[in-house]
């Protein structure tokens, strides 16, 4: 331990962001970034405590945080990036939009502010690609064995760079013109800028990873034709289904999905083109976004980005505290109210309220039929939205983004096709070995999972190739 008294003499420090006024005009990184001096400083907070609840309890892919903190706050960058690359594929995706679920998890956090971990990972990484301590290290010898990667999003990539580490020759197919899934799709580029994405991509293939791109699995290429020409295949194309609001004006022009949003935006400022007669827009509108996690949070700051009028965002679960409440003690996930990025920007949030019906003229959204609600229990102890009588409101709006979240893997009739079986909550059913139903055939984060973050994606995409590793090594033996 480099500092023993190290978070008694320095307060914690967050980067900040670039002000409103600047940040508003374009769709760059809002975060900034601590000069070196600062992360030495806020490494050495670090309290290296006998049980780090950080590695062992905070993180999905179990870094080894402590230990890093210490060669960073040593100046020893190339140590500290070998202990993190041990067990994290992709620290400069985690570092940019993890929510830092270690330091909600961090002992320093118990009467104080957490370590900030989160930007000393970024450091670090982002220190090796500078100083090249980052080159391809392509496997010195292949197997005999090929795997299909289906989805480049953060569990495919993990997978696919997994395996390819092993040994594996790897091919990874998605159905987009350029590969990152949601890390190029979903995220904005102001909480991931896509050179982040494009230079990992690159690294990837000088390592020997082949991407298939624009290739539809079902349409362009059977099913059939990738089990008989590799040994092993893991679907990773995501939770893409996404959760609908049916209710009366539903049909009306002007409602459209969190992700159809995102995406479109994503590609415009890839330079991909954008079908005119489909394009959607928030510029000059009223936008209510319905949904206040972080897809809503991306759409407001998106929404605001693109000219909108005015945003208001509406959330059914009531406001969180402020403070970490009894139910989610230390060290778990504290459910207190946080404001996002997007959130000082602009737009008004609004939490316990329900939309009951939507309403237009000639065919075309006008307005927002609205209710607060309370949560009350049920006759079966389940708690259950109910309105409160004399609460009812409307809201002009020319636009709605749903935004409350995905159900499961797109139902385009691959999934049926191959007789995959799926749990009732719609997922992909997996055994422990995270094997389909189809011997051979895995499945990798959120659509086995269900909705979650980057970083579990990541976690389990790992997971995945360990066990694809472990199932052809056993076919060798017999």
């Amino acid at each position: 331990m480099g500092k023993p008294k190290g978070f008694m003499e320095y307060k914690r420090k967050n980067p900040g962001y670039r002000s409103v006024e600047e940040r508003i005009k374009d769709y760059n990184a809002v975060e900034l970034s601590l000069d070196e001096e600062d992360i030495y400083k806020q490494a050495s907070r670090c309290m290296d405590c006998g049980t780090p609840f950080c590695h062992g309890y905070g993180c999905p892919l179990s870094n080894v945080i402590p230990e890093f903190n210490d060669f960073v706050y040593k100046k020893q960058w190339r140590e500290a990036l070998e202990i993190l690359l041990s067990t994290s594929n992709f620290p400069e995706f985690t570092a940019r939009v993890c929510p830092a679920v270690c330091e909600a998890a961090c002992v320093a956090g118990i009467n104080s502010d957490p370590v900030s971990i989160k930007q000393i990972e970024l450091s670090v990484i982002e220190k090796g690609f500078e100083k090249g301590y980052i080159q391809p290290s392509p496997p010195s010898e292949y197997k005999d064995k090929k795997i299909a990667v289906i989805g480049s999003g953060p569990a495919g990539l993990a997978a696919a760079d997994t395996l390819n580490k092993s040994g594996y020759r790897v091919t990874v197919f998605d159905e987009a013109k350029y590969p990152g899934g949601i890390l190029r799709y979903g995220i904005p580029d102001f909480k991931l800028e896509k050179w982040v994405v494009d230079r990992r991509i690159r690294l990837m293939e000088k390592e020997g990873i082949l991407f298939e791109t624009s290739v539809s699995i079902g349409k362009d290429i059977s099913f059939r034709y990738l089990r008989d020409r590799f040994d092993a295949i893991c679907l990773a194309f995501g939770a893409r289904e996404p959760r609908d609001l049916k209710i009366p004006g539903r049909e009306l022009t002007g409602i459209f999905f969190a992700m159809d949003f995102l995406i479109q935006q994503n590609k415009r400022i890839g330079g991909e083109p954008i079908d005119p007669s489909a394009e959607i827009t928030a510029a000059g509108k009223s936008v209510v976004i319905i949904g206040g996690g972080d897809t809503g949070s991306d759409c407001l700051g998106t929404a605001l980005r693109q000219g909108a009028k005015e945003v208001h965002q509406f959330e059914i679960l009531p406001q969180p505290p402020q403070e970490r409440p009894e139910h989610t003690p230390w060290p778990m996930w504290p459910l207190i109210m946080r404001e996002t990025h997007a959130h000082k920007e602009g737009g008004a949030q609004r939490f316990a309220v329900t939309t009951k019906q939507f309403t237009g003229k000639n065919g075309i959204l006008k307005k927002l039929h609205c209710s607060e609600i309370e949560w009350k229990k049920d006759e079966n102890d389940r708690l259950v939205p109910v309105d409160i009588p004399g609460t009812e409101f409307e809201v002009d709006a020319d636009m709605v983004i749903l935004a409350m979240g995905f159900t499961g893997p797109k139902k385009d009739g691959l999934l049926q096709k191959t007789g995959i079986a799926l749990n009732p909550n719609g997922a992909i059913k997996t055994n422990a070995h995270n094997m389909t139903n189809i011997k051979g055939v895995f499945a990798a984060g959120d659509m086995s999972m269900g909705q979650s973050i980057v970083v579990r994606a990541i976690a389990d995409g790992r997971k995945t190739a360990r066990e694809i590793i472990n199932h052809l090594s056993s076919d060798n033996k017999r």
